[in-house]
């Protein structure tokens, strides 16, 4: 969708878990646990400032001793088009590029080369064909989530107008894999790796492992975003 993939092969019974991280990251050494206990693999975009960040750096490490993938979503969480009017940029090109390029510099320092992670996710998850064009002229690839579950919501708290709590999130996602004829086959699903603290009921404690139950219980194959996309 505007030059950004967002889904994969809906044929085959596999999906990616595609977490997000920039001023918040508590939720790994949970997220973590769940996919270990699972035997699942997933794939986490952090920004600059979360792989800059010394209290972040155990969670980088065990992510990728664990084999998970680690991705870029950009340097500063800039955003890059306005909510309103998607066309209009906020951002010129060069000041997109050193956002990026700032970013998988933060990653190397952390044991993330640039080679490593082709694929870029963008922050806020907004972007347009712009962004597209200027991702792939620096070499990457855009990807973006599969629309149609709330899961991406887990970030929001009760004071926010399009607050969602995990049981609905969790309800939301089920409820589509058991309506749609392809279930989440090719699904990037994307939640994140740390929320505000005035969230209730982060994700990733109770929630996260009841749908990787269900998710392999279903026959799903839980893979990496490269695993996902090979041949796209």
């Amino acid at each position: 969708y505007k030059g950004a993939i967002i889904r994969g092969d809906t044929t085959r019974r596999q999906l990616a878990l595609v977490f997000t991280g920039h001023a918040y990251g508590e939720g790994v050494p949970a997220i973590l646990q769940a996919l270990r206990q699972y035997n699942a693999t997933a794939s986490f975009f952090f920004t600059g400032d979360f792989y800059r960040n010394r209290a972040f750096a155990p969670y980088i490490r065990n992510l990728r001793q664990a084999g998970h993938y680690l991705g870029a979503h950009s340097d500063k969480h800039l955003l890059y088009c306005d909510w309103n009017n998607r066309d209009s940029l906020l951002v010129t090109r060069q000041q997109f590029v050193a956002d990026v390029q700032n970013n998988y510099k933060a990653m190397d320092r952390m044991g993330v080369p640039a080679a490593a992670a082709p694929y870029f996710l963008p922050p806020f998850e907004w972007y347009n064909d712009s962004i597209a064009a200027w991702t792939r002229q620096l070499g990457l690839q855009l990807i973006n989530y599969t629309p149609g579950t709330s899961s991406a919501a887990d970030y929001t708290t009760p004071a926010l107008p399009n607050y969602i709590s995990s049981d609905s999130i969790l309800a939301g996602i089920l409820r589509y894999e058991a309506t749609r004829p392809a279930g989440l086959n090719g699904f990037l699903l994307l939640l994140h790796a740390g929320v505000d603290p005035q969230r209730p009921d982060p994700f990733y404690h109770k929630h996260l492992p009841v749908l990787l139950q269900a998710l392999q219980q279903k026959g799903y194959q839980l893979v990496t975003v490269p695993a996902l996309l090979a041949g796209h």
